[in-house]
């Protein structure tokens, strides 16, 4: 059994339990956060998340509300799907026979489930590498083992190909999946990044619009026609995929907010959201 290490523990969260596990609950409480600890009084059935990736003390908050929302559900399988900001290794990459470490303990990968993903889809190659610097994924597993704990299993799947096509085969093939486990699907992505606060919330409430009607042609032609930059746009179109497959109608947007809302430094700044599919 492999053990893919920490790549951003102690930089974009803290490397050590007891301060990374007070950060987590300091997100929880932020006023940007939900404002709630887990578990939720949520009844309706979630079908994915979007949840931003950058360091704790700038999206946790945000990201906080798609985990809160989720919080009271029994999830064996978290299906996280992120983009490859390294480029490295494959252009869509999964692993098996590995265990994620963090601060809070290891969490197991689903290796079942990911033979399965890369027999249904000739896209999905098996690659450790793909995953070794990468933090889009990282960065969610801290926050799901303060609410869930460390018995849940993950199915990572690292995109470089981003393309609608891909997107479309891809979420086809995860919702097949998590047809036959108790998942959750979580796409990772930031919205724009290092545009004026202002320009940031416009961008982005011009993209975020067609990702809550489930809209993928025009969640594309928004993307493309307005270079927004997004950086895990493919991860967003799987997920959104994947959830209108299992049976989504809708995306319900929780929180929008920037880097400079946080921070008060608006010059250059990052979106980050957190949306539900139901």
């Amino acid at each position: 059994m492999q053990i893919r290490t920490p790549a951003v523990a102690g930089m974009f969260y803290p490397n050590q339990t007891e301060k990374l596990k007070s950060l987590v609950h300091d997100c929880f409480l932020h006023h940007y956060g939900p404002g709630k600890i887990p578990p939720t009084d949520y009844t309706r059935k979630i079908y994915g998340v979007i949840c931003p990736h950058a360091g704790y003390v700038y999206s946790g908050p945000v990201a906080c509300h798609s985990f809160y929302a989720i919080s009271s559900d029994s999830i064996e399988l978290f299906i996280i799907v992120g983009p490859n900001h390294w480029g490295i290794g494959c252009d869509i990459a999964s692993m098996k026979d590995c265990n994620w470490e963090t601060p809070l303990g290891n969490v197991e990968v689903d290796s079942e489930a990911v033979n399965e993903l890369s027999n249904i889809s000739e896209l999905v190659e098996l690659d450790f590498f793909s995953h070794t610097k990468e933090h889009s994924i990282e960065v969610q597993i801290p926050m799901l083992q303060e609410v869930f704990g460390n018995q849940f299993k993950i199915l990572p799947v690292a995109m470089i190909d981003q393309t609608k096509n891909t997107a479309i085969e891809l979420g086809r093939c995860i919702a097949t999946i998590a047809k036959k486990n108790n998942a959750m699907i979580i796409g990772s992505s930031d919205f724009t990044h290092y545009e004026e606060n202002d320009f940031a919330h416009k961008q982005d409430k011009a993209l975020i619009e067609p990702i809550l009607d489930l809209d993928l042609e025009t969640f594309y032609k928004v993307l493309n026609t307005k270079k927004i930059t997004a950086c895990g746009y493919g991860a967003i179109a799987t997920t959104m995929i994947a959830c209108k497959e299992l049976g989504a109608t809708k995306g319900e947007l929780l929180k929008y907010a920037t880097s400079g809302d946080i921070s008060g430094d608006k010059s250059s700044v990052v979106g980050y959201g957190s949306i539900i599919f139901t």
